[in-house]
């Protein structure tokens, strides 16, 4: 009888869509077999988006680090008076966004905790100083801020309710939000988002369909390593590729490994290791097939760009040349040139892009204030970007 994951793969080889049922069977592909699903997602990205891989030249602003939730991985969030605290200003915003405008960014990554004001009543006193009601407010002030110096704001702010998204959709190119994973035993005690109310599945899928409801670009992903299964990770990806589906607003899905940190629960956790993102990442190029855009992040596998190209990822996600990345401090940015120099001798030309997909630019998608400011930026002469500055 033949094996269900070779039919799977073959059926991927040919452009069909795999069934939830070929997806699973994927599973089941031993080590030694990889070859056949590297070589088949590797052609489906070929199919969809040439021999070009892009990347987005940001800025990442951590507009606070304050954040109810408590996963067991993340040194991201404090505390109020803890130290390493911070909520920037818009002074701040406003003078780190020249200056990534200067080095030719395009995006300003807005990143910051799940709803701090609903936990500490002194950032609700700190919000009121700013002159906003609530954390999602003083986002969109940011957001406004930033664009005013010239960068297009991507916010992945956790759990939006869908008042909040429509207030921050003329302010943003695109928006996101990690899925991580479906799993609903991940919250289970003693597992990673057991104290991250904000981490229920149930609660981050809603946010997609309101987001797509409200026709918002839309970036997410899942995360491998945090304590989920090869099955669970699959049904991430099925439920991320329903949506899709249904909607059509799913712009981007990033292949995240976790990164072990010190001074965490999961500090001694073992991370996953390239074999186990190749397999994932070309897996999920099967799944959600040639045309979705899909990218894993240079800076958590610095020596595996190869692999990871050959896997079927067509981008890089965002790259600064300014700051952090903030949530993994201790993974700098790749420079440039050299991943510039990798791409070339896998055959695959490097490019920035903008925080929206071109194939999102048009009006349904798009607020017509944003449309605009877009459109202004199309006449403009075309920015140099990073890898530019950096091969100069």
């Amino acid at each position: 009888m033949p094996d269900p994951a070779y039919l799977a793969i073959d059926k991927a080889a040919c452009a069909s869509r795999l069934s939830a049922d070929d997806a699973y069977a994927l599973a089941g592909l031993s080590a030694l077999d990889e070859g056949a699903l590297v070589s088949v997602a590797g052609a489906l990205r070929d199919r969809g988006h040439g021999r070009s891989l892009t990347y987005s030249p940001k800025v990442f602003f951590p507009v606070t680090n304050l954040c109810r939730d408590r996963c067991s991985y993340c040194t991201f969030r404090r505390d109020p008076g803890r130290p390493g605290e911070w909520t920037m200003s818009l002074s701040e915003i406003a003078e780190l966004a020249r200056k990534g405008n200067a080095l030719g960014c395009s995006e300003a990554l807005m990143c910051l905790g799940d709803k701090p004001e609903v936990a500490f009543r002194g950032f609700r006193r700190t919000l009121a100083g700013y002159g906003a009601a609530s954390t999602a407010e003083y986002l969109a002030m940011a957001c406004e801020t930033a664009l005013k110096e010239g960068l297009l704001p991507h916010t992945n702010a956790g759990l939006l309710d869908r008042e909040q998204m429509a207030a921050l959709r003329p302010l943003n190119a695109s928006m996101g939000l990690m899925l991580e994973n479906v799993s609903p035993r991940l919250r289970d005690r003693g597992m990673p988002h057991h104290l991250a109310p904000d981490k229920e599945p149930g609660a981050r899928l809603r946010m997609m369909s309101q987001a797509a409801e409200l026709s918002i670009p839309f970036t997410t992903g899942i995360l491998v390593g945090i304590g989920e299964n090869e099955a669970e990770r699959i049904a991430s990806l099925l439920a991320i590729r329903e949506l899709h589906e249904r909607y059509g607003h799913i712009q981007e899905v990033i292949i995240q490994n976790f990164h072990a940190k010190a001074d965490t629960d999961r500090a001694e956790v073992e991370v996953p290791d390239i074999a186990l993102m190749v397999r994932t990442v070309a897996m999920a190029r099967l799944i959600l097939g040639a045309g979705m855009n899909l990218q894993a992040p240079p800076n958590l596998n610095p020596r595996s760009h190869r692999e990871l190209i050959r896997a079927g990822i067509n981008d890089w996600g965002g790259i600064s040349p300014l700051t952090l990345d903030f949530i993994n401090p201790e993974a700098p940015w790749p420079h440039l040139d050299a991943l510039e120099s990798t791409c070339r001798e896998e055959g695959f030309s490097l490019s920035p892009r903008l925080p929206v997909y071109p194939e999102f630019e048009n009006p349904r998608f798009l607020d017509p204030s944003m449309a605009a400011v877009l459109a202004d930026r199309r006449k403009q002469e075309e920015p140099v970007s990073c890898l530019q500055k950096e091969a100069g």
